[in-house]
């Protein structure tokens, strides 16, 4: 393995020094016959020589532009601006910088029939960057995502996650229609890169367009245009492959468009460790990271659920997927058009990890070993129908339905060995649920001055998961009412479902341009039924009900928050500024058999949002809010409940709301003159009451309720990325800081505790047309912990190289190396891994057939090492991943 890490960096050392190519700066101001800047002209410069690449540049307001050329080389260039005559001449460079300076005439009626013969490559409007994607590209580009990777201003990370200008795309259209759910990932690693002819970048998007500059929306979406010949035809590509150890992986994708009917498939059948659908992937399904911003605790209910937990499990040693995804669009008339998909996964993976866990308090700190396997079947279907309306621009209505089933069974085994005790316990868990929502949206512009919308949502959920433990040693002596027996064997019933109706009618009354006033009205309500029980099964056939000893929850529980709230929202100068207040009425009750809570609270909470756009590439973004939580319907059952093999909780009836205030600040710039890209964001929470958990300790075992603490506890981050391409290398710098404060409870003592991490990744990256493209960079964590006076800390550096290289004309080869080195100061652990994988693709232009060699985990890494901080617990990880798999694929191309 020495030789492989010794390839990559004499890789490096040989073609770093190519990257500062030979080059020349062209500069100069564009204008028209009175002088007048002429911002966001094009400037193209056609190479005569075919080894050289297009060049080209957009002026800036004031009409300057910066060009680079190659040094000793002739071009054609081409100076053009909407409504002007374009003016052409040619240009041979020598070996000094040069000015140009350019004035275009107005063209007049005699000239309108001058056609010109190119599109520029970019193209600047007020919200809307479009790229020309031939002007980019060589033909070899697989996916969209290649292509994608040389616009400049965009980058796309490893799982499809595409950003502009350093700013995440949120939203994905084919042709102006939302392809599946709008997530990036399926759209740019499954859209052929020969299908498609531009990208446009759609800043403010919303899919209402009434609504358009009046609700404050910041996606970014992403529109792919096709080429002409795939506007109504059907295309993609199916990829098999097998490999050593009956590896294997089966992708098809394919794709059917017309101007009427848009059909698209996606499926996968693979045992290498490719998980087709994540966290991240079902978060988008539900409303992306924006539901953490606008609906905290909807976010973290969805993160702890059970379907939620099985999604953020990437690290197994073994894994078996099978993925499809269907995707309809017809369109019945002009006005209406029905919408649906279905995706389906049912996966098999097998997990390891070894834990060291530091119990931190003031009377006994000890340390814990545990090892967890875990062998899982899960299986979901998600399902989606949408019907949109829209007779004309001032009328809007959109009806979906969505539907989620999930059946998740796993056994697994956990070890532990602490002071006071050495157990092996068997599990066994299956869980099953069903999710249904319906959504109504009503859009209406009754005139100028008023437009009104209603949302209106019902949602029903039903899970029940069920749950069993089996060890031959007494677990949590003293908080469970366990019988002597040969074999402990521990069950526990559980069932949640609930009914919630949310529904909000918005005035939206525009004054003037620079006035506008929002007046909401809604309603927020939640049904929940909570049912547990806990028992043990005694070797002949008897049940231990835990009952007896406070075991049990049949609780229900129902809440109603009516609000009105108004905004006014006005501008002065670039800044926008919208103030608001929204009064909330809450009423809860709560019944644990005959026992009947009522509760009603009253609250107002302001908020502000302020708003600074420079020009179309430099924004200020501030948003202050007073936000209230309150429990979900486990926190407040208030019998104990198993939570696991160690631990008891038992919920608190009487808690009311979380109180905290949020603020954020973004900025971001970006210069294609300069071709200069930064933005920071920074974001800071005070928590003035906070739920918090109330903590026995015995040994390992934990018993666990909950209070409302009234101590304020901080969190701040800020986080920044700045990207500057000089000539053909890009150099990236990108950090983040995070600070918390929080306090904990462990056996009556209460104890503040604090966490900084500091993260940097450095970078830079070739891009070459003829010579390999590298990437390479390094990045340094930092993490500090403190806890009852102990001072925790944890350090990693990793290094990464990354590679790619199209040569001989139809080869393409890819790889990528990191090594990191983590180190456990506290415990003294040093653990260095290094992880590589490599592939090589063959394809002739313009046959449909490919082959590849792929290689992933080359070194055969066992596992990953990574540390976390709850508050009384750090723990430092083992977990371990998939072998050395080395594949042999064909795809043909459709």
């Amino acid at each position: 393995m020495y030789f492989i890490r010794l390839f990559f960096l004499l890789i490096l050392c040989l073609f770093l020094s190519k990257t500062h190519a030979q080059q020349i700066q062209v500069t100069g101001k564009v204008t028209d016959s009175l002088q007048n800047p002429l911002g966001y002209a094009n400037i193209l410069a056609m190479p005569e020589a075919d080894d050289q690449e297009v060049r080209f540049a957009i002026t800036t307001d004031n009409g300057s532009y910066q060009l680079g050329l190659a040094k000793n080389q002739t071009y054609e260039l081409t100076i053009s601006f909407l409504g002007y005559i374009s003016q052409k001449l040619t240009l041979t460079t020598g070996t000094d910088n040069l000015i140009k300076n350019f004035i275009l005439k107005e063209s007049t009626d005699q000239l309108t029939e001058i056609t010109l013969n190119y599109t520029p490559p970019i193209t600047v409007k007020k919200d809307t960057l479009t790229y020309r994607l031939d002007a980019f590209t060589t033909g070899e580009e697989r996916k969209l995502r290649d292509a994608l990777k040389k616009l400049p201003g965009i980058e796309v990370d490893k799982a499809g996650n595409v950003t502009s200008q350093g700013r995440r795309i949120t939203k994905v259209l084919v042709e102006n229609k939302t392809f599946f759910t709008g997530d990036s990932k399926l759209a740019v690693n499954n859209i052929p890169a020969d299908a498609v002819n531009e990208v446009e970048i759609l800043d403010n998007y919303n899919d209402v367009p009434m609504l358009k500059g009046l609700q404050d929306n910041e996606d970014l979406a992403m529109n792919i245009k096709l080429k002409e010949d795939k506007k109504k035809f059907a295309f993609g590509d199916v990829e098999v492959g097998a490999g050593y150890k009956e590896r294997y992986v089966i992708h098809p994708n394919l794709f059917y468009y017309s101007p009427k009917t848009n059909i698209n498939f996606i499926g996968d059948l693979n045992n290498t460790g490719i998980k087709s659908f994540t966290f991240r992937d079902y978060l988008e399904f539900e409303g992306g990271f924006g539901k953490l911003l606008s609906d905290a605790s909807g976010y973290f209910s969805l993160y702890n659920s059970d379907f939620s937990q099985y999604l953020n499990n990437n690290n197994f040693n073994a894994n078996t997927n099978q993925f499809g995804a269907l995707n309809i669009r017809q369109s019945v008339s002009k006005s209406t058009d029905i919408s649906g998909y279905v995706i389906s996964s049912n996966s098999k993976t097998q997990t390891q990890q070894e834990t060291l866990n530091n119990y931190l308090n003031f009377g006994n700190p000890f340390t814990e070993e545990r090892s967890n396997s875990n062998l899982a079947n899960s299986f979901f279907t998600l399902g989606k129908l949408t019907v949109n309306y829209k007779p004309d621009f001032s009328e809007d209505l959109e009806y979906n339905t969505f539907i989620k089933a999930t059946n998740n069974d796993a056994t697994g085994v956990i070890s532990t060995i602490n002071p006071t005790q050495s157990n092996t316990i068997a599990t066994n868990t299956d869980v099953r649920g069903i999710d249904l929502k319906q959504n109504l949206n009503y859009s209406r512009k009754f005139s100028k001055a008023h437009t009104a919308t209603l949302e209106a949502t019902y949602n029903f959920k039903n899970d029940e998961p069920l749950a069993n433990w089996l060890t031959n040693q007494q677990i949590l002596q003293g908080l469970i009412p366990l019988e002597d027996d040969e074999v402990f064997n521990i069950m526990q019933r559980k069932r949640v479902n609930s009914h919630s109706f949310n529904a909000i009618v918005k005035d939206y009354w525009v004054l003037n341009n620079f006035n506008h006033i929002y007046t909401s009205a809604g309603v927020n309500t939640a049904f929940s039924n909570f049912f547990t029980e806990d028992v043990q099964e005694l070797s002949n056939g008897d049940i231990n009900n835990f009952n007896t000893a406070g075991f049990g929850n049949d609780f229900k529980y129902s809440f109603v928050n009516t609000y009105i709230g108004m905004e006014y929202k006005f501008q002065f100068g670039k800044t926008i500024f919208k103030p608001g207040l929204f009064y909330n009425t809450y009423v809860w009750r709560t019944q644990q058999e005959d026992e009947v809570n009522n509760q009603q609270k009253n609250l107002w909470l302001p908020q502000l949002n302020i708003k600074v756009e420079f020009n179309n590439s430099q924004k200020l973004n501030f948003d202050y809010r007073l936000n209230a939580r309150f429990a979900s319907v486990d926190r407040l059952a208030n019998n104990f409940v198993l939570t696991n093999f160690n631990s008891v909780f038992k919920g608190n009836e009487t808690l009311e709301n979380t109180l905290y205030h949020t603020a954020r600040l973004s900025y971001y710039k970006f210069s294609l003159f300069r071709n200069l890209n930064y933005n920071i964001n920074a974001s800071f929470n005070k928590r003035l009451k906070n739920f918090k958990a109330v903590t026995e300790l015995d040994g390992i075992d934990q018993f666990r309720t909950q209070i409302l603490l009234d101590l304020p506890e901080h969190n701040f981050n800020i986080s920044g990325r700045i990207s500057k391409k000089i000539n053909r290398i890009r150099y990236n710098l990108s950090g983040n800081y995070n600070y918390s404060d929080f306090y904990q409870i462990v056996n009556q003592l209460t104890s503040q505790n604090t966490s900084n991490s500091i993260s940097g990744t450095s970078s830079v990256e070739t891009l070459f047309k003829n010579f390999p493209n590298l990437e390479i960079g390094y990045t340094k964590d930092f993490n500090n912990y403190k806890s009852f006076g102990n001072d925790n800390q944890f350090e990693n550096d990793r290094f990464f190289v990354n590679l790619e290289y199209d040569f001989l004309k139809h080869f393409i080869f890819k790889a990528d190396y990191s090594y990191d080195n983590y180190n456990n100061k506290t415990n003294n652990i040093t653990n260095t891994f290094d992880t590589a994988n490599a592939s090589l693709f063959y394809q002739v232009e313009d046959s449909p057939w490919g082959f590849e060699i792929n290689a992933t985990n080359l070194f055969d890494i066992k596992f990953r090492q990574n540390n976390s901080f709850t508050d009384f617990l750090i723990s430092d990880s083992r977990t371990f991943i998939m072998p050395r798999i080395i594949m042999f694929k064909v795809a043909y191309k459709l």
